[in-house]
């Protein structure tokens, strides 16, 4: 009976259990994506990869814990390079990543779509590049996603606009381009889903709830109407001087053969 209280209080004393394969796979490969040179991650290491957590207590810097899993990542303003590892995939308890203010690059895997219970996606003020995968609406838990001042390209992917949950979403400035989705700028009341400063920054990027895309210089109608303008300028000064020297042809014809000159009008 003593032996079995003391493993009882040793096992007690002891950490949970290491951390699940696929959190420490997630962490793995997302250190080797990811260049730290500032040396703010020196404790992400492959023997704390192995036990990043006991219970609700993170042996790492910038993880949350919740029940041994890795709960939230939040690295941001850490001067962090290279780019998002395809592995984050396997860190299925994850509810929100922020890597937000870095100069990561590369492109948004489309591999967060496995993310599950996904609610926070910050990844702004990065460097990021290529189109916004559509298949992050997979991720149904999705309350925030914040890809502002990045270098992202294309079109913002209709299907965004079927996650019933979002209630913030920024993609200003960036390279993006053609119409917003209604479903997106849609109005709810007087107001619309989300207003003209999730958009802008992104000069092809058009459709409510931005204004008007304004036209550069002189409008098409404008230069049409100067073009018509200087043609009939132009006809108008060929005319007269056609009346002009046959007016002049006539009259010396008429004095030459005794005629009376008929004079054309005068224009």
């Amino acid at each position: 009976m003593g032996l079995l209280i003391v493993l009882l209080l040793t096992s007690a004393a002891l950490p949970w259990a290491s951390s699940d394969p696929s959190d420490e796979a997630c962490l793995t490969h997302l250190s080797q994506t990811l260049k730290d040179p500032l040396k703010n991650l020196q404790n992400w290491t492959k023997s704390t990869f192995a036990n990043p957590c006991s219970g609700f207590t993170s042996y790492l810097p910038g993880a949350t814990c919740n029940n041994g899993r890795i709960y939230k990542l939040s690295l941001t303003n850490l001067s962090l390079q290279g780019s998002i590892s395809t592995f984050l995939s396997n860190c299925t308890n994850l509810q929100s990543l922020d890597l937000s203010s870095n100069s990561i690059s590369g492109t948004i895997p489309q591999d967060l779509q496995y993310l599950v219970n996904l609610a926070v996606l910050n990844l702004s003020s990065n460097r990021l590049e290529g189109e916004i995968p559509p298949q992050l609406t997979l991720c149904a838990y999705l309350n925030v996603i914040d890809l502002h001042d990045n270098l992202l390209t294309g079109q913002i992917p209709q299907e965004l606009g079927l996650l019933a949950r979002l209630s913030a979403f920024d993609v200003s400035y960036n390279k993006l381009s053609g119409p917003i989705p209604a479903s997106l700028g849609n109005r709810s009341g007087a107001l619309p889903r989300f207003n003209a400063t999730s958009f802008e920054g992104n000069k092809d990027l058009y459709g409510y709830p931005l204004a008007p895309m304004k036209t550069k210089g002189l409008s098409v109608l404008a230069i049409v109407g100067i073009g018509l303008g200087s043609g009939l300028a132009s006809l108008v000064l060929s005319f007269t001087g056609v009346c002009i020297w046959l007016k002049i042809t006539e009259e010396k014809m008429a004095a030459e053969e005794g005629k009376v000159s008929q004079y054309m009008p005068d224009y």
